[in-house]
């Protein structure tokens, strides 16, 4: 469920094609996300999920499953 909206929102907000988003998907390196675009992508997945993404977690951050991860143990 959460990695279904993500992909979502990824293909909404990025030019990248669906079969590139997999959960192993690096997010700068696979889908080459700058970073505006990562920029972009938390506060977008703040809003949708009602989430803050504190600066320090976006850090931490390499993989399309890291963000479901962390979604998913902050909800």
């Amino acid at each position: 469920m959460v990695f279904e909206k993500l992909k979502e929102i990824i293909l909404d907000q990025m030019d990248v094609d669906e079969e590139d988003i997999t959960l192993d998907a690096d997010i700068q390196e696979d889908l080459h996300a700058d970073s505006l675009d990562i920029v972009m992508l938390m506060k977008t997945i703040s809003d949708e999920f009602e989430m803050a993404v504190p600066d320090d977690a976006v850090d931490t951050i390499r993989t399309v499953g890291d963000i479901v991860d962390y979604i998913e143990e902050y909800q």
